[in-house]
């Protein structure tokens, strides 16, 4: 036993520590929004999940096991918690999710290591033989997100974020000081766009899908998915146009790669681009926190604003399963974006964008919204939950 009582402690866009209470009540509560949905007609049964235990990965094992009743192995790399040393917050998710899942009846296998590596594919496709339904996967999400890789042939690279071809000056939040000031970058130089798209393109999925492939562990018709994100045009010079740009360009390329050899089993490989939603990831972007906090306003005042289980559930209801055809856009792309994207939302996010400053910061935006959710991503906050009596902070995770 490791009781003890757990605090927040935020160093930049950072948290180092998690509530385990606080992660379990997250789960639930997306638990919770599937199951207030139809189950999914024709969803997945057999699913294997790459990045499952945060954001749209978690998200997306949640709405396939209790929407669809999906069996599912989910591949991640977290931390235990361990003495007095709290677990990282994926780690509790996806020990929550499988105590979900044990008391729902639903099979759930999770594999902890480096997914980009031989061993954890190898160790996957020997889980999906021996427990999943069929010994074959219906459905795969690739949901990774990680600033270095280390590729079949041993080298590691690092991804970085930068702007391409010149310096990039924008507005920005600093979140940890709540100031509106400006952030500048220099652009990538040498080879930071071929690390970036080592990194966070879309090689190793091809990587996964071939194993799988090979191993015969795809069933007829499957269907796989990674998703992407592309913003309005005030982000594009450091993410659209910018060196994760190039990554997402290179997912696109290995979609339709991938998509050809999903044919064969008269299956499909897609991307799918999201809104934008608060993770450790996007807070690290400068220029996102302030959109997306500004963003959050208006599409709660619209009734459209979205987390990541409600644009997965929308996704998996409204376009992959319930007998509906993907809705796809001019460049292959699924967009569950197009909620964020809407004209009246874009116009009315900068028509504030120029008048946000630290002094108008909370009338104009959303700062609790976006700060709400940053801590939540990590247990704190959450309703119902106790921040303030201890817990056990060493939490198994056992197959269900």
């Amino acid at each position: 036993m490791s009781l003890q009582v757990v605090k927040p402690r935020v160093r930049g866009f950072i948290c180092l520590t998690a509530h385990p209470d606080g992660c379990a009540a997250q789960v639930r509560s997306q638990i919770a929004h599937v199951r207030s949905r139809k189950p999914l007609k024709d969803g997945p049964k057999s699913v294997l999940v790459v990045g499952s235990s945060t954001g749209y990965g978690l998200a997306s094992r949640i709405a396939a096991a209790f929407g669809s009743g999906a069996a599912t192995v989910g591949v991640f790399f977290e931390r235990a918690g361990e003495g007095d040393k709290t677990g990282s917050p994926g780690w509790y998710n996806t020990a929550a999710f499988h105590d979900e899942a044990r008391k729902a009846g639903l099979k759930a296998v999770s594999i902890n290591g480096d997914a980009f590596s031989a061993d954890i594919k190898a160790q996957a496709i020997a889980a999906i033989k021996a427990k999943m339904p069929g010994g074959k996967v219906d459905l795969v999400v690739y949901s990774l997100a990680s600033p270095r890789r280390t590729a079949p042939d041993g080298t590691t690279y690092k991804s970085v974020l930068k702007p391409v071809g010149a310096p990039f000056k924008a507005k920005n939040l600093d979140t940890d000081r709540k100031v509106v000031n400006e952030a500048a970058l220099e652009p990538a130089a040498g080879d930071d766009v071929l690390q970036t798209v080592k990194v966070m393109g879309g090689e190793d999925w091809e990587l996964w899908m071939e194993a799988l492939e090979a191993a015969g562990a795809l069933a007829e018709g499957c269907q796989t998915v990674a998703y992407s994100y592309i913003g309005p045009e005030v982000t594009w010079p450091i993410y659209r146009d910018g060196t994760i740009g190039k990554a997402k360009e290179d997912l696109d390329r290995a979609a339709a790669k991938i998509d050809a050899l999903m044919k064969l089993r008269r299956g499909r490989a897609f991307v799918s681009v999201n809104k934008a939603v608060v993770t450790q990831a996007s807070s690290a972007i400068p220029v996102v926190p302030l959109y997306v906090s500004i963003l959050f306003k208006v599409m709660k005042a619209k009734g459209t604003h979205e987390g990541c289980i409600e644009q997965i559930q929308r996704l998996f209801e409204k376009q992959m399963y319930n007998g509906n055809a993907l809705d796809f856009d001019d460049k292959g792309r699924v967009r569950i974006d197009d909620w964020e994207m809407a004209e009246d939302v874009q116009r009315e996010v900068f028509r504030i964008w120029p008048d946000v400053t630290t002094e108008t910061l909370d009338k104009l935006a959303d700062f609790e919204g976006y700060q709400r959710d940053f801590l939540g991503n990590f247990g704190f906050g959450c309703e119902g939950v106790d921040g303030d009596a201890p817990t056990e902070v060493e939490r198994p995770i056992t197959d269900a």
